[in-house]
């Protein structure tokens, strides 16, 4: 079972980020929960996204203990990274978290992936799914043609080329 935790601030699309990696595991043939939190003001304030993705039954629908942590801002690598184990993988966004914690981590992958949703999409808002792209190529834990069908159900109509895009940046982010 994979465990992943998305986070960030509430605007960056995090939830709907989490809901597009599960419907993308449903489409591979996985089972998969995903559930989220927010604090109370829904921009700016903490938020994530949670997913559990498995081959077989899962029968607790909560994160124990995440294999994967998104980190989009240095809030949300301060308040959701504490759990994450030392062979855990951390990703987070360059431009909004500049200072990890003292724990060290095996796997960390620190990239622009908001300055790249700017530079080549034009809109920070296309962040969740240059996130969502470097996630599937780092762990493999939904296939690419799954997660692209499940971007074009949940995204709104006239964007699907430039969201299609941003899943092809994100993978490119990851070296």
């Amino acid at each position: 079972m994979q465990q992943l935790r998305l986070s960030g601030t509430g605007g960056q699309g995090l939830i709907l980020a989490g809901i597009i990696l599960a419907e993308a595991a449903l489409l591979d043939g996985k089972n998969a929960i995903q559930s989220q939190s927010y604090g109370p003001e829904a921009r700016g304030g903490s938020s994530k996204s949670e997913v559990l993705i498995s081959g077989s039954v899962i029968h607790y629908p909560k994160i124990t203990v995440p294999d994967v942590v998104l980190a989009m801002s240095q809030e949300a690598c301060k308040k959701y990274t504490s759990d994450l184990q030392e062979d855990g993988i951390l990703i987070t966004d360059s431009q909004f978290v500049e200072k990890l914690l003292e724990k060290k981590y095996k796997k960390i992958y620190e990239l622009p992936i908001t300055h790249t949703a700017q530079a080549g999409l034009g809109k920070a808002l296309f962040a969740n799914i240059i996130a969502l792209g470097a996630i599937a190529k780092i762990t493999g834990v939904v296939s690419i043609e799954s997660l692209t069908r499940a971007v074009l159900n949940r995204v709104p109509k006239g964007t699907e080329e430039l969201n299609e895009k941003a899943i092809k940046l994100g993978m490119k982010l990851v070296k």
